[in-house]
């Protein structure tokens, strides 16, 4: 019997899910399902339209027949138990005290002890690169998402590391003190418009429309400047505390390095640090080669240790 689950990627505008393949460790074939599911919505709206993207996943195979669905979600999140305490941040407020996967089951029509299973989204992200991005050759590394967030995941043999070789207990960086705030204000999206914002009175859409600007405009190049010396000084210690091999730098920012990586790099150097950074080719489909794997009970097993 193929042992085939389904990959889900949970974004605030939208799920993506792909079928893959665990015994071939690659996915079944290039169809990928997006599906936009506003955030801001009821419950059932929110839940009705994952149900929809997972059966438009499995429309090629019996779902029931599936080894399981595993969903990379972002926090506050009981991963285990499958329940949102997201609450405050301006999405998915519906789902604040749900069970998702009970709720989820009930909407498939799948048995109860069909495996349907959840972790943070960065860290889904770091185990796909770990397993098959560019970063599959270092024993210990950590890779960090940059968009509307900032998400951070330590790994240790293809697994995340939490509260040990100098990881904080929760094994994220976001909400770690910098400057004048944290880590979550400085690297993401809204940091690149309120820093151009604050030098011009002027609003941009986000970092893309930033990096085209910065092509002839050295005040936005300025911007990419300070932002890669922020992101090398903050990350330097950790990453020398860990004894990390390489950094994996993915999300919708990373498509930016070229503006920010000389800065980045330079820090390193002034840290002493040498450390192999590397920008993802995978995105968004390691969180989903990662989301997938949480359907392996060995590996999953190896994760909840």
């Amino acid at each position: 019997m193929n042992r085939i689950s389904i990959g889900a990627d949970i974004g605030g505008s939208h799920i993506t899910c792909r079928l893959f393949d665990l015994d071939k460790n690659k996915f079944v074939d290039d169809r990928k399902v997006r599906l936009s599911v506003n955030c801001h919505s009821s419950k059932d709206e929110i839940l009705n339209g994952w149900a929809e993207a997972i059966i438009e996943t499995s429309k090629t195979l019996d779902l029931k027949e599936l080894l399981g669905i595993g969903f990379a979600m972002p926090g506050p999140f009981d991963y285990p138990n499958g329940i949102s305490w997201i609450k405050g941040v301006q999405k998915f407020d519906a789902l604040y005290g749900v069970n998702v996967g009970s709720e989820l089951k009930q909407r498939l029509g799948l048995t109860e002890n069909f495996r349907i299973r959840f972790e943070n989204d960065a860290a889904c992200f770091a185990i796909g690169e770990s397993l098959q991005g560019r970063a599959t050759d270092f024993e210990r590394l950590l890779a960090i998402t940059l968009g509307t967030g900032f998400g951070t995941t330590f790994i240790g043999n293809h697994l995340p590391v939490a509260g040990i070789d100098g990881v904080p207990e929760d094994g994220f960086l976001y909400h770690i003190p910098f400057r004048d705030s944290i880590a979550d204000d400085y690297f993401s999206t809204r940091w690149f418009q309120k820093a151009y914002q604050k030098q011009t009175g002027k609003q941009v859409s986000g970092v893309k429309e930033l990096s085209e600007m910065a092509l002839t405009d050295a005040l936005a190049r300025g911007i990419f400047d300070t932002f890669g010396q922020n992101l090398g000084t903050f990350l330097s210690p950790w990453l020398k505390e860990f004894n990390a091999g390489c950094l994996v730098i993915g999300g919708n920012i990373s498509a930016a390095f070229d503006f920010f990586g000389v800065e980045l790099l330079r820090a390193f150097q002034n840290a002493n640090l040498q450390v192999e950074v590397l920008i993802s080719t995978l995105q968004e489909d390691a969180a989903l080669i990662g989301s997938a794997k949480l359907c392996d009970d060995e590996f999953y097993s190896k994760l909840k240790k």
